[in-house]
């Protein structure tokens, strides 16, 4: 079975290798045939060892020893059990599919192997992370996937945006990484070990040490600890305020927003949270500050997708929204639900971008929705595909999304932690929100009267099967993956993978009121959070439907909060300000102070005027007549004399 485990990461490196170094040789094909096939075997892997798990087979042992220093050993290794294994089946199947839908949408890009060759590092990459058993093989994994996807959000890098958004996703993952890193850094440090088993073991002696970051200010150890893991989780999985990176990744191809933000990278905060549960749990400080980032995240996010008409920016924010749902469900010791929440979200999130990539295709590459209308006679199964993932995204009974939803929902509610009520209140409301901005994106994309140019229409089809059927396999999943609720949240699914504290009592208490799946669908239609995603769906059905005329004439009327809105919140205005403004005015004060005044003015420029000085007083003395010098050596001599006199 060890085997097996290496065979899971290896595959996808063996892919990436062989289409990055000779895709030119074997060619478009025999690229995307490999890659798909490495990944295809990943998949396979992964479900046998996910079945192995789920009969009680749990791993945790060492592959490789990098390097020994003193009694620490950095190693890399693996940690097999329900937790890891859930994420790797998620990966990987989002993987194959984005792999097959790739030679759809990249068909003709003349970096077609190129790009198949990052998508499977990228797997890889991930992979890695997820089924790591210690601090440093997820550190590799975390800045593994930070690299691939500066890439890969950069692939075109011919356009200005492109470029400057990927470096932008890189700078702002490099603020979350080094909070990460001082975390690890002092775990290392007070544990002595990068090893989980080790360190999870030990949590409860530490817990009652204090540290002082400032002189005279004792703060508790591990809450340092997991503020500074929570950190890096905030780059990640793009929490507020370090968010501003996910929207302008747009810039990449789509196959690299459904990997990159539907069960990839952007989980991987959430993931890092749910595997360091016996850390949070000793920091009520730490969940307070996750609860409420994560309430932030959750409604302002979702407000600024309501003004987006850009299709894969409203998909993009929407997609910060329900990072945020998983967030506040880590807030609240609800570690199985954001787990939940995170599988659930990967389906229905990746069908809702490969469906906009459809559409994209068949519009030409545009993007602005304000274009489009009626879709829906020309790209059928696009359209039901992205129907299906809409109504799970909504949170509407029955379908996926519901059961993840309504239980974070139900878990904030009953939490004690501090921030609970904020929470909540954002949660609550960001139903109404999401159901208003998904629908929206349905209405102005598919129905209606079509808005593009005579030649667009006339050209409009179905996507070929490479691009639908990826939508309609994720399409399955999306609506049946939500029935498990009862064993992954309520039952002895995770077992130790994930560890709770017996006074935050959040999933326990949903436990006991929980009543099956069918119960909790008749028992939804009661439910404030069903009625609230109703009106979401009615609301945008009168805006973008029936009184179309209206939206505009509210834009008009809303003035500021709509700018506001539509310049989100203007956070990269500040940023650029403070940030890229004050590197520039510090830089200026360098050049004008310290290079030109200092080092050009006093050290070089003086020295050569010190040497000017000395060399034009020294030619007072060489005027060529003896007298001249016979007088400088009387003088020589006599102050030589006066000296030893004086001293001697």
């Amino acid at each position: 079975m060890e085997k097996l485990y290496l065979l899971v990461p290896l595959a996808p490196l063996a892919g990436a290798i062989i289409a990055g170094l000779f895709g030119r040789f074997i060619g478009t094909t025999w690229s995307h045939r490999t890659t798909i096939f490495l990944v295809f075997i990943s998949l396979i892997a992964s479900l046998v060892i996910f079945t192995d798990v789920l009969q009680g087979n749990i791993y945790n042992g060492s592959v490789y020893t990098w390097m020994v220093l003193g009694e620490t050993h950095f190693e890399v290794g693996f940690l097999i059990d329900p937790l890891s294994a859930t994420m790797m089946v998620v990966v990987s199947l989002v993987s194959l599919m984005v792999h097959i839908y790739t030679i759809g949408y990249m068909h003709g890009d003349p970096g077609y192997q190129r790009f198949f060759s990052y998508i499977s590092l990228f797997t890889f990459s991930m992979l890695m992370l997820v089924m790591s058993n210690n601090f440093l093989q997820l550190f590799f994994g975390w800045e593994a996937v930070g690299l691939v996807s500066y890439l890969l959000i950069g692939f075109w890098y011919t356009r200005p945006t492109a470029t400057y958004a990927n470096l932008k996703a890189f700078l702002v993952n490099r603020v979350g990484d080094f909070g990460f890193l001082l975390g690890i850094g002092l775990v290392l440090m007070y544990f002595g070990t990068l090893d989980y088993e080790i360190v999870f073991a030990h949590a409860g002696h530490i817990a009652s040490h204090f540290i002082e970051i400032i002189p005279g200010q004792p703060w508790m150890l591990m809450t340092v600890i997991c503020l500074l893991l929570f950190v890096g989780a905030m780059g990640k999985s793009a929490q507020f305020p370090l968010h501003v990176w996910l929207p302008d990744s747009m810039e990449g191809p789509t196959p690299i927003s459904a990997l990159i933000h539907a069960a990839t990278m952007v989980t991987a905060g959430i993931f890092m949270v749910a595997r360091m549960s016996p850390l949070f749990e000793l920091s009520e400080t730490a969940l307070s500050a996750i609860l409420v980032i994560g309430g932030i995240t959750t409604l302002f996010m979702a407000l600024v997708a309501v003004v987006q008409n850009d299709i894969k920016r409203v998909v993009a924010f929407s997609t910060l929204s329900q990072l945020g749902y998983m967030t506040v469900a880590l807030g609240a010791s609800a570690y199985s639900i954001a787990i939940f929440h995170l599988m659930t979200h990967a389906f229905f999130k990746a069908v809702l971008f490969l469906g906009a990539g459809s559409v994209i295709i068949a519009m030409h590459h545009e993007q602005d929705m304000r274009q489009m209308g009626g879709l829906k006679q020309f790209m059928p199964i696009t359209y039901w595909t992205m129907f299906i993932a809409a109504l799970a995204s909504a949170g509407v009974p029955g379908f996926s999304g519901f059961f993840s939803k309504d239980a974070i929902i139900e878990a904030v509610k009953y939490t004690d932690i501090p921030g609970g009520e904020f929470a909540y209140f954002c949660v609550l409301t960001t139903v109404f929100v999401t159901a208003l901005y998904t629908f929206r994106l349905m209405f102005m994309t598919f129905h209606g009267k079509t808005r593009m140019d005579a030649h667009t229409r006339d050209h409009l089809h179905e996507s070929p099967w490479v691009v639908t059927v990826p939508l309609m396999v994720l399409a399955v999943p999306t609506i049946a993956a939500g029935w498990l609720i009862g064993t992954m949240v309520f039952g002895d699914y995770f077992g130790d993978a994930i560890q709770i504290r017996p006074e935050h009592e959040a999933v326990a208490s949903l436990k006991a009121e929980f009543t099956g799946v069918f119960g909790m669908i008749l028992h939804a239609f009661s439910t404030t959070p069903f009625w609230l995603s109703l009106g979401g769906i009615l609301t945008a059905w009168f805006l973008y439907l029936y009184k179309t005329e209206i939206p505009g004439k509210i834009r008009k009327l809303a003035g500021p909060i709509y700018t506001l809105l539509d310049r989100k919140y203007y956070i990269d205005e500040i940023y650029s300000w403070v940030f890229a403004g004050g590197t520039r005015m510090l830089g200026t004060v360098l050049w004008k102070i310290g290079d030109v005044k200092i080092i050009d003015g006093f050290f070089v420029n003086g020295s050569a005027r010190v040497v000017a000085l000395i060399a034009a007083a020294a030619r007072q003395f060489q005027s060529g007549y003896i007298y001249h010098y016979a007088f400088t050596m009387i003088v020589g001599i006599f102050v030589l004399m006066s000296l030893w006199l004086f001293y001697f």
